[in-house]
């Protein structure tokens, strides 16, 4: 839903914006999330490190997107996550008690940030599905379906640890996409 001129200033007064560079966290594993973050330029991801030291890509989060841990944003738990951001990025973030206030005065954000969640949920619900039936050509197909701008941008070490499987079967998979040996879902 839109925002007239006073929920706009509301916002921007409530709001931080800051410039990241690449590699730097907004959110380290320990740490409680802060904020809710909106990404207006760049790229990041959500991962986390498992007992043995590798990586787990969780999610992206480009242009016009949002990315926190929102259960330890909720919750003021100490969060399991890192937030890293993966190339020079602006984003504006709000902490809880901003957030809440806008929740407060102005419904519609109420509505709206209801919406991003149902989203992130629909999101991981078909991520954890994917996971458990989908074969990693059609996890493939499925993240180029949803970060449609980003398999050009991101390294594929990073990619394939979304996917769960090694860069050298991403590159596999790719191979097979580009010869149309993956039938494509519709």
């Amino acid at each position: 839903m839109a925002l007239n001129a006073e929920e706009k200033d509301a916002l921007s007064q409530r709001v931080r914006e800051r410039l990241v560079k690449r590699k730097e966290f907004i959110l380290q594993e320990g740490q409680v999330c802060q904020y809710y973050t909106f990404v207006t330029e760049g790229c990041f991801r959500m991962y986390a490190i498992d007992k043995a030291g590798k990586e787990h890509n969780v999610q992206f989060a480009a242009e016009s997107d949002w990315i926190a841990d929102i259960g330890s944003f909720y919750s003021d738990k100490p969060s399991k996550l890192f937030i890293e951001s993966m190339e020079p990025s602006r984003i504006l973030q709000i902490d809880k008690q901003d957030l809440i206030h806008m929740y407060r005065h102005y419904p519609k954000f109420v509505r709206n940030f209801k919406v991003i969640f149902e989203n992130k949920f629909v999101e991981l619900q078909n991520r954890v599905l994917q996971n458990i039936s989908s074969t990693a050509e059609e996890r493939y197909l499925a993240f180029l379906e949803q970060y449609p701008n980003l398999s050009n941008r991101i390294p594929s070490i990073q990619i394939a640890s979304y996917l769960g499987i090694t860069p050298e079967f991403l590159s596999k998979v790719r191979k097979d996409v580009a010869n149309n040996k993956t039938p494509i879902a519709n």
